[in-house]
């Protein structure tokens, strides 16, 4: 581990590559910045597109990474290069993005309205660490305190990310981690438990901007696929 000051990285977030992100390459690298982040993990849903082009080119630490849809919830999957398929079992999810090279993250447990993998959680999952912070939990104290037990019961590390899905929400929260600047070093610092968790909730202004995207989102789609053949 290095001597010099802990990382300060975001380790969730979307870029546009999500369907369900606005956020650019380019207004992510600026937000980073604006809030003093060393580095992201770059999260999108099924694709890894967004995140190895910034790897490539940004001065920042780029953690690529994936949020993955299994069977019973969503898991992160940090420091990989390829892609993990959708919709397995949590254990063979794991195990995938182990033989991938990376960590496996259960995201947002405890989050209502959210794919949580909450109780469906044992110490056979083989998990990495457990997202006890994420900036988009609803309610967030509750989401963060069950998240919290959740990993003390498994005995698991502990991370946050502020799950930004637009440019502004980057860094809400964030982790300090004990590693050097590298994707593989911060990947095992979290492993052995380097980390220290920072975060709040993002706005009530945030959240009405959300569901006001979501909300539009919805329509063009039904409107779409009521005129298409």
């Amino acid at each position: 581990m290095k001597n010099s000051p802990a990382l300060k990285i975001d380790l969730h977030v979307h870029t546009y590559y999500s369907e369900d992100s606005t956020t650019t390459l380019k207004e992510l690298v600026h937000y980073a910045n604006k809030g003093g982040l060393d580095g992201v993990a770059v999260t999108d849903h099924d694709t890894l597109q967004g995140a190895l082009k910034l790897a490539k080119k940004s001065k920042l630490i780029i953690i690529p990474g994936l949020e993955v849809e299994t069977l019973g919830g969503h898991i992160l999957a940090l420091n990989i290069t390829t892609l993990i398929p959708p919709k397995l079992s949590i254990i063979e999810t794991v195990q995938k993005i182990h033989d991938a090279g990376g960590i496996a993250v259960v995201a947002h447990p405890a989050v209502v309205l959210k794919t949580g993998l909450g109780q469906k959680i044992t110490q056979n999952s083989n998990l990495d660490a457990v997202e006890v912070i994420n900036s988009a939990a609803f309610p967030f104290s509750v989401s963060t305190y069950i998240s919290r037990r959740l990993a003390q019961r498994l005995g698991l590390p502990q991370i946050a990310g502020s799950d930004a899905h637009h440019a502004w929400e980057i860094g809400a929260a964030y982790t300090l981690v004990d590693a050097d600047s590298n994707s593989d070093d911060v990947a095992e610092a979290i492993r052995k438990g380097a980390t220290t968790l920072c975060g709040k909730p993002i706005t009530w202004a945030e959240r009405v901007k959300r569901g006001a995207f979501y909300l539009t989102k919805i329509r063009r789609r039904r409107y779409s696929s009521k005129f298409s053949i």
